[in-house]
């Protein structure tokens, strides 16, 4: 077994991207994934950029054979809201078309937002796994036992067939998913409520829409006989989906039927298509009532889950695996006390109950374009509790899933008032469609993508309340204020431009400043603690002419500096030159970091 092991439970998004960014920290690490094969039905397809910034941490190749799977940006259609696939939409949000929105998005990351499968995502993540040497990657094997030991944790890895190996290591992170059965086994509850059960069919349809136009990148289809969302997948593929009530209902009892009838419908009949897969899911908001529980740690969906409403759920997981890894590997290596462990779930707590809020807002947000017509998600949440409860949980299952198929066939017909060629209906388009722009923070939401910022010990407070030109939901303002993600840039480095993220040091802290000879020499004289080691960076763009810009994207002057984390995110600045300022981040340093680390070496 290799020194300073992690054992990762869960080949997944987050699972894999913590084990490569621990390989390149130089840590060791298992991943013991249940499944032999990665999973075909797709299941996220929202990438942000901060997530390829991240897999970027990890390998540069990595992250640009991901962004190379996305549909051109310029090539997404708009998100569409439609009686008939071929209709003209009742109303729509096209994002690309805005070239003031697309150029500041350029601006902020050296990635986009990308659309990409997970079904095509996990393939690349695990050839990545296969190709370390430091990662251990064990496909269809089940944890059956995890016991903590004086030094450290011992995990029985059980393959499909053979025998259990037995794996002493260091801590264990539970990257298993929405079902986790290491947190079940640790007694970690969640917190939050079930919002609806979504059955969904991942299917082939070639030239479904018009090649002469981009395919909208979501459509919500309302049609007498179906309600749904129809979202497109590389290579003419698609997932339609829609929610159900009860296990018994038939689009889960004899899905295959199911859902050939309802793409005949949908589709029309004249249209071929070939089904892949189906699959149901369940649709909740819930995180759990702690991240750590002694050498046992919680990521991604494991931690939390959201409606996916807004593309969260697999991002925050890799945010997630960012924030454990490099404390993880500090800890490990001996660097760090044990209690760094304990900044995870401050940290990652508020942002992931951010995003749980805003994607449950999103949700039942949608209920403004449906509500005249009757149909609302507020009225599925609320029929699928009472389903799952007396007196309508005592009815026999048969019984109960007719019923229910008979109440959404109801509930769907409502929507002939859309068809009719009457003067109603003409008014009840026109609600709908000055309804839709209210969508907005559903689909456009880069204050949350690039803007979320974390608080607690290592970062420093500082005083005065938050400015009003902050970011929003919608609107990111790159900011260094302690927390926030470091502002993209483009900077010299070593006589080449490069993003200031790929000038981060991985295992310290790295102090941005344009007066960095006066900060190298003040640091030296204060004799900062080797442990905490602090590396300058001259910050100077990449073009002369763009230096202004530079300093007021950094907000601390000439002669301040920005300290960052290894992860990206800052962690003290000022606006004092070297002198007055080197001594307030020694005082930073030992106040806030130095409790948390060893000043010899030593592993925990």
């Amino acid at each position: 077994m290799a020194d300073n092991q992690i054992v990762i439970v869960g080949g997944g998004s987050t699972g894999c991207t913590l084990a490569l960014l621990l390989a390149r920290l130089g840590v060791a690490s298992v991943v013991a994934e249940r499944r032999e094969e990665p999973l075909f039905h797709p299941a996220a397809h929202v990438i942000n950029a901060r997530s390829l910034e991240i897999w970027r941490q990890a390998s540069a190749s990595l992250a640009e054979k991901i962004f190379a799977l996305a549909t051109p940006f310029e090539k997404l259609g708009s998100i569409r809201w439609c009686c008939g696939l071929l209709d003209p939409p009742l109303g729509e949000i096209d994002v690309t078309s805005d070239a003031e929105l697309v150029a500041r998005l350029k601006s902020y990351s050296p990635f986009l937002i990308s659309h990409v499968g997970q079904h095509l995502l996990m393939p690349v993540l695990w050839a990545a796994l296969e190709r370390e040497p430091l990662v251990d990657f064990r496909r269809g094997t089940s944890v059956e036992r995890v016991r903590e030991t004086s030094d450290g944790i011992v995990v029985d890895i059980q393959p499909r067939l053979g025998l259990s190996d037995r794996v002493a290591a260091r801590y264990v992170v539970a990257a298993d998913g929405a079902n986790s059965v290491l947190r079940e086994h640790a007694g970690i509850g969640m917190t939050g409520k079930i919002l609806a059960r979504i059955g969904s069919v991942f299917f082939h349809a070639p030239r479904l829409f018009d090649g002469d136009t981009p395919t909208p990148l979501l459509t919500w289809i309302y049609q007498p006989r179906f309600c749904g969302a129809l979202i497109p997948h590389a290579n003419d593929d698609y997932v339609l989906m829609t929610p159900y009530l009860h296990r018994r209902q038939a689009v889960v009892r004899d899905s295959a039927a199911f859902w050939n009838q309802t793409l005949r419908e949908v589709l029309g009949t004249a249209r071929g298509f070939a089904v892949h897969s189906t699959n149901t899911w369940t649709m909740t908001s819930q995180i759990a009532e702690r991240f750590r529980r002694g050498r046992l740690l919680l990521a991604g969906d494991a931690a939390h889950r959201f409606p996916p409403a807004g593309g969260f759920g697999l991002n925050s997981g890799v945010q997630d695996a960012q924030n454990l890894a490099w404390k993880m590997a500090a800890v490990v290596k001996g660097h760090a006390h044990a209690a760094l462990l304990d900044t995870y779930d401050p940290e990652r707590r508020p942002v992931v109950e951010r995003f749980a809020q805003q994607s449950v807002r999103n949700y039942f947000r949608l209920d403004e374009v449906t509500a005249p017509l009757g149909i609302t998600n507020r009225a599925m949440c609320r029929a699928t509790e009472a389903v799952a409860s007396p007196p309508l949980a005592w009815l026999p299952d048969r019984l109960l899933g007719l019923a229910c198929d008979r109440a959404t066939k109801m509930q769907t017909k409502r929507t002939r008032m859309l068809l009719a060629g009457d003067a109603r209906a003409r008014r009840l388009r026109t609600q709908i469609a000055a309804l839709i722009p209210g969508q907005l923070e559903h689909f456009v939401f880069q204050g949350l993508e690039f803007g979320y910022t974390y608080r607690g010990p290592l970062i420093a407070p500082e005083s005065g309340e938050t400015p009003p030109d902050q970011s929003t939901i919608v609107t990111y303002r790159p900011t260094t204020r302690p927390g926030a993600r470091l502002p993209h840039a483009s900077v010299l480095h070593e006589g080449r431009p490069v993003s200031v993220h790929d000038t981060l040091c991985s295992e310290g802290l790295t102090l941005f400043t344009a007066s960095a000879p006066q900060w190298t020499a003040a640091l030296r004289k204060q004799q900062h603690p080797a442990t905490l080691p602090v590396m300058v960076r001259d910050l100077a763009a990449a073009e002369p002419r763009d230096q202004g810009h530079l300093l007021a994207l950094f907000e601390v002057g000439r002669q301040g500096a920005v300290l960052v984390r290894p992860d990206g995110h800052v962690a003290w600045r000022t606006t004092k030159p070297a002198p007055g300022g080197s001594a307030d981040l020694r005082q930073f340093l030992e106040q806030r970091w130095l409790p948390y680390w060893q000043r010899t070496h030593r592993k925990a």
